[in-house]
């Protein structure tokens, strides 16, 4: 175990941490909770102590009036406990509720709202005596005590703070009058609530980093895990250079299949060839419907001949139409006039060959076509 856990040198996969999401793995510090909470008590007496101390007083004041007719009638006693409910239980309502907020700010704020049935589901594995005292004997067993130790020594360290800061009032509290003591009371108490909770924020902000890296450590993977899921998520490498492979060929198959469609070929004359074909009633202007160098170059003329497709030798225009433009693409406006001195001479070649001109063009000459600088290659 300790040598795969050495092996394990790898940052998790964005995968790792979704699959660790799901079995409820998730970064989460309890000394930044016990924190909030305090927080959020002290808080709760901050903003609703003083009408708690004000609703006691009412309470005790109405408790302490017994009337006789109240000894003897149950239903005038529960009236009595309604109306002293109700006068503590807002501002107690109100506490608690802070309370709550902030016990759910301080489990969320590290690792977020995580729901997860997998969380729930019992694991016997959990049970283990020897795993467990191997967690308590273990590294995360002795930071833990170290973490304790320190959580001790903090709040007896705060608790004294505030004694030593409070023993006056504390000492006069038993000889006050009833609102005074109590207004004590729970001003002590706001402030233990507070001084507790800024003391424990020593050791929430020493935890949350350390929570961070030691939840990162536990998923971190070895080298072959990570090639694996890689594999399994992308697909095997070998395999998609076989898909692509054959995606290619059909492509080319598809591609020299058109080249019979084709109204011209021209080229560099050997390591460049473009199939040109022009259809009124499909575009616009002439489309490139094949294109191929050196070896699938000279494959493209061959076919070509055999469909006497007209082949003509232009070294600029070839270069230009095979990096300028795509299969099943118009060509670029800038070889429009190029093009067109080529498919112009290519119908009057073939007006002339079906007897239907009797003048024959003159000889075709690539160094009169007009190619633009920004268009040679």
């Amino acid at each position: 175990m300790a040598a795969d856990k050495d092996e394990r040198t790898e940052d998790p996969t964005e995968k790792k941490k979704s699959q660790a999401r799901e079995k409820g793995q998730v970064v989460r510090s309890k000394e930044l909770a016990t924190m909030m909470v305090l927080l959020g008590g002290g808080l709760g007496f901050l903003f609703f102590g003083h009408y708690l101390a004000t609703a006691l007083m009412v309470a005790f004041k109405q408790g302490f009036k017994l009337e006789k007719e109240d000894a003897f009638d149950p239903s005038r006693m529960f009236v009595q406990m309604q109306n002293i409910l109700e006068l503590v239980g807002l501002p107690l309502f109100g506490i608690v509720v802070m309370l709550l907020c902030f016990a759910v700010i301080g489990n969320l704020a590290v690792g977020g709202f995580n729901f997860t049935m997998k969380a729930t589901k019992a694991k016997f594995s959990k049970l283990n005596p020897i795993s467990g005292l191997k967690r308590i004997l273990g590294v995360q067993g002795l930071i833990e005590l170290v973490k304790s130790i320190a959580k001790v020594l903090v709040v007896v360290g705060a608790a004294y703070m505030c004694f030593q800061i409070y023993k006056d009032k504390m000492m006069r509290i038993n000889i006050e009058t009833m609102p005074s003591g109590l207004f004590d009371a729970l001003d002590i108490l706001l402030w233990i609530f507070i001084i507790l909770s800024m003391s424990l924020l020593i050791i929430a902000l020493i935890d949350v980093p350390f929570q961070i890296h030691q939840h990162t450590e536990q998923l971190k993977m070895t080298k072959q895990e990570v090639k694996d899921e890689h594999k399994n998520s992308e697909g095997d490498p070998i395999v998609k250079g076989r898909i692509r492979k054959l995606m290619f060929l059909a492509s080319r198959r598809r591609m020299l299949a058109d080249v019979p469609k084709a109204d011209v070929v021209v080229t560099n004359p050997t390591h460049y060839a473009v199939a040109i074909q022009y259809d009124p009633l499909k575009a616009g202007a002439p489309m490139l419907i094949a294109k191929g160098a050196d070896e699938l170059a000279l494959y493209i003329r061959e076919i070509a001949e055999a469909h006497e497709i007209p082949i003509l030798n232009a070294p600029l225009l070839a270069r230009s139409i095979y990096y300028t433009t795509e299969l099943e693409e118009e060509v670029p406006e800038k070889l429009f006039s190029a093009v067109a001195q080529v498919l112009a001479y290519v119908f009057a070649l073939k007006e002339y060959k079906k007897g239907k001109s009797k003048k024959r063009p003159k000889d075709f000459s690539p160094n009169k076509l007009e190619i633009p600088p920004d268009m040679r290659y």
